[in-house]
């Protein structure tokens, strides 16, 4: 897959290690995952958002693996979080499962999410 990130010199940089866009050339495969809350799959729900954002990836990974992909394929990460005090532990957390910037990437700070335990939930789109 050939994909080049774009930041053009004339706005600001991007606040962490992402890039603002991302040029993919070529017909793939691609895949668009849910967003992924964290949870365990026995249906736990930790108290901690650093926690929670791990059981995110790790979901993350088990469905692109599911499709014959990894996190070196994601081109576009969109997280959400419940408070602004979360946002370095996303960060954090997503930089343990991602390399580089060659990916897309969006954080929002949400109210809530379907069940008042959840403090993050993270959504990829993956192209290989």
């Amino acid at each position: 897959m050939n994909r080049s990130p774009v930041n053009p010199p004339s706005i600001r940089e991007p606040f962490a290690r992402y890039s603002h866009g991302l040029l993919v050339e070529a017909p793939q495969r691609m895949l668009f995952a849910s967003g992924q809350l964290g949870i365990g799959p026995d249906d736990t729900i930790p108290e901690d958002v650093e926690a929670q954002a791990v059981l995110c990836f790790e979901n993350i990974r088990a469905i692109l693996a599911a499709a014959a992909m990894d996190f070196s394929h994601v081109v576009r990460f969109t997280g959400f979080v419940t408070d602004r005090a979360h946002f370095p532990v996303y960060g954090a957390v997503r930089s343990r499962y991602v390399s580089g910037n060659a990916y897309a990437s969006t954080l929002v700070i949400v109210s809530g999410f379907t069940r008042p335990e959840f403090k993050v939930e993270v959504e990829v789109t993956a192209i290989v």
